[in-house]
């Protein structure tokens, strides 16, 4: 893979975030046993080097979803656990020519999927990770709960520009019947860390992103203006933050839909 400037940021003595280029995050959580890679972004970053830069210990990688910007890492990898209703989807990339070629010009391959679903734990020595499944963003979403330390990693189901236009998402108002479904992880957690994130979300954005959600749904979005992206042009709704939470961003929180 061709290399991109990773920006490594140590929130806690065992939690690290990778910014890859600006472009994906990337987490390792570390235990007394064992270390969790929650996705290997855009395989840019060789995050197996850099882990063994500190810990020689057993590494269990888990993708949030099946999107490019957080599996195309696994390539570093000999597995990775991801949920099956996902499966479909990240093996429609593994197919892009500029991956494979990637792939081929650099003596990478893809390892296999593990299955991984709602009520499995990840017990690394001292940090667990409770997993649930948060379909919208794509179909087989995951949330990983770090119950010690009570910090929710979403992937790019919960974050500050939620993409719901894409092939593959729930329709808005499933999207909030799954919200709804999981809206308790509120009592159990204090933070988020998405998958594009640079820093702590308050647990709120959950809630926030929520009532954006209904909005949609609701019909009010008169206001909504056009977004352009690779795919064509869809719309935009802005979703209003609570005062005095801590964000990671405080402007221009959106959901990205079809009309």
């Amino acid at each position: 893979m061709d290399k991109l400037e990773l920006f490594p940021k140590l929130l806690k003595p065992y939690l690290h975030l990778l910014d890859e280029g600006h472009m994906a995050t990337g987490y390792i959580v570390e235990g007394d046993e064992k270390v969790c890679v929650i996705d290997t972004m855009n395989g840019f970053t060789d995050i197996k080097s850099y882990i063994r830069g500190f810990t020689d210990k057993p590494v269990v990688v888990v993708n949030t979803h099946g999107h490019p910007d957080h599996i195309f890492g696994n390539v570093y990898f000999d597995e990775a656990y991801l949920n099956p209703k996902d499966l479909e989807l990240a093996e429609s990339f593994l197919k892009v020519p500029e991956f494979v070629d990637a792939c081929e010009k650099n003596g990478l391959v893809m390892p296999p999927f593990k299955p991984i679903k709602e009520g499995d734990v990840i017990d690394l020595g001292g940090k667990t990770l409770e997993v649930y499944e948060l379909p919208g963003h794509t179909a087989g979403g995951i949330v990983l709960l770090l119950k010690e330390d009570r910090i929710l990693f979403t992937g790019d189901s919960v974050n500050h520009h939620l993409w719901m236009m894409l092939d593959g998402c729930l329709p808005m108002a499933d999207f909030i019947k799954n919200l709804d479904r999981i809206m308790f992880l509120e009592e159990k957690a204090d933070f988020i860390l998405h998958g594009h994130a640079r820093d702590f979300d308050d647990i709120s954005l959950i809630r926030c992103l929520r009532q954006g959600a209904v909005e949609i749904v609701e019909g009010k979005t008169s206001e909504d203006l056009p977004y352009d992206w690779f795919g064509g042009v869809a719309k935009q709704h802005h979703f209003e933050l609570l005062e005095g939470k801590r964000y990671s961003q405080y402007e221009n929180s959106l959901i990205v839909y079809n009309p």
